[in-house]
């Protein structure tokens, strides 16, 4: 089950990563509203808001969101803005194949 432990591995990686700060930075640099991201992620308007106003969301929310930003070439390190990645996606795995994807809020 090596594969397992990796996949759970990288989403800690990516829950580290991906901070409340992160997405209000990546909304603004991709010109983004709430609800834009929330169209563009199927991530509701509410917990956009909760995540970045630093309350807590379940895991499989955060995921969704750092893999959509991820989609659009962004990528994430602590205590750092958000840049542009040279054709990297990141390491957020997608977060569809997660057994607990029906619950993003």
């Amino acid at each position: 089950m090596a594969s397992q432990a990796m996949k759970i591995t990288l989403e800690r990686i990516a829950l580290f990563q991906f901070t409340p700060a992160h997405c209000a930075q990546a909304r603004a640099m991709l010109g983004w509203s709430v609800e834009e991201l929330s169209r563009e992620s199927g991530v509701s308007v509410e917990a956009i808001q909760r995540f970045e106003a630093e309350q807590d969301v379940l895991d499989v929310t955060r995921l969704t969101l750092a893999y959509r930003f991820e989609a659009e070439g962004m990528v994430f390190f602590p205590g750092f803005a958000p840049g542009r990645g040279m054709n990297l996606r990141g390491c957020t795995p997608n977060p569809m194949e997660r057994a607990d994807f029906a619950m993003v809020e």
